[in-house]
This record gives structure tokens, sequence and C-alpha cells, in this order.
């Protein structure tokens, strides 16, 4: 099974995405990790080495799909 990462910041974009990401995203062929920075601080490097430049952000391998816009990674670094 293929892993994807949905990594987010809990703002009200990025929770409708999650809800969206997880009803669309088919589970048989992906597991998928949600990922809240504001939460998860220690994993922005994270996200930002995986190509995320804004959240909310699904990283599929090497495919980076930014889903609308709630926060740059600037921002969430505060």
């Amino acid at each position: 099974m293929n892993k994807a990462v949905f990594y987010h910041a809990g703002c009200p974009v990025c929770v409708n995405a999650e809800s969206r990401i997880t009803e669309l995203v088919d589970r048989g062929r992906y597991n998928v990790e949600i990922v809240h920075l504001g939460e998860q601080r220690g994993r922005i490097a994270e996200a930002e080495s995986a190509g995320v430049k804004s959240v909310p952000a699904l990283v599929l391998g090497s495919d980076v799909l930014h889903i609308n816009f709630g926060a740059s990674m600037a921002d969430v670094k505060g």
C-alpha cells in the first residue's frame, strides 16, 4: 500500500480539506497519515523537505498537491 501524508495547520480551510481528502482518497490504495503542523511542529521541516509550500497539502510519493490555500509555511512556522 502506498503512503500519503496530508499536512495542515488546523484552519477552517485545512479542516474542510482534511474531511474531503479522507472521503476521496482510495483507502485500498493509500494509507493516509494526517499531520496537524500546529500540533506537530517538529514535522514542519519534514513537510518542507517533501516540497510543501503551503497548507493544506497532500503528498503522494514525490508529488505534492497543494489544495486551496490556508496558510504559507512561513505562517505555519510563525
